[in-house]
């Protein structure tokens, strides 16, 4: 096992695995995400062309297990830097963790950490971030889908030194596993101060 970032073009020849592996993993609860192959290698042209992005990826000899994004939050879409932007943040100090994925087997044996430190180690070497952030999406305690085991990751989170925001939020749409549309689910932030 071992974890190694890519930037660039670098992660090129892993694109196909990485967008199966979102689809994979988003598919459980909280996102019950119904996943689009499509999308997801659109969707992941952004970390491969944005000056400055990261991905991490988390191998088991050659296999790939798991991943993690990172880019400066100015190339994400106006959906996710809005919320900043009204608070009277100055993006271009904001680096944005896309998401962290990572197959059932594998979780529990310190990966995840190793995502968090990549990113932020990252974040710092480039010397113009103030604040490193990502968002979790939000569903109630009562949601139909919530497996009894469920155990939320804010622990987690706060053990990397990240703090829920007050009120920050966006809006990102998806079709659930179970719609026949897609609609809009809400994504609280999280922040860490990293200069």
């Amino acid at each position: 096992m071992h974890t190694q970032p890519f930037t660039s073009t670098a992660a090129l020849p892993y694109l196909e695995h990485l967008a199966q592996l979102r689809i994979q993993v988003f598919r459980d609860f909280p996102y019950l995400y119904e996943g689009d192959m499509g999308y997801e290698m659109d969707y992941l042209q952004t970390y491969i062309h944005a000056p400055d992005s990261v991905i991490v990826i988390a191998f088991d000899g050659e296999k790939v297990v798991g991943a993690s994004t990172g880019i400066p939050m100015a190339f994400e879409p106006e959906n996710i830097q809005l919320p900043w932007r009204e608070q009277g943040y100055d993006i271009d100090k904001v680096f944005y963790y896309g998401e962290s994925v990572l197959l059932k087997g594998y979780r529990g044996r310190g990966i995840g950490v190793q995502f968090f430190e990549h990113r932020e180690r990252w974040a710092r070497q480039l010397g113009r971030f103030d604040i490193a952030t990502f968002c979790g999406v939000v569903r109630p305690d009562d949601h139909p889908d919530r497996p009894p085991d469920f155990v939320p990751l804010d622990d987690f989170w706060r053990k990397r030194g990240f703090t829920k925001t007050k009120d920050l939020v966006c809006y990102i749409s998806w079709l659930d596993v179970n719609e026949e549309q897609e609609s809009a689910k809400p994504l609280h932030f999280w922040y860490k101060r990293i200069n």
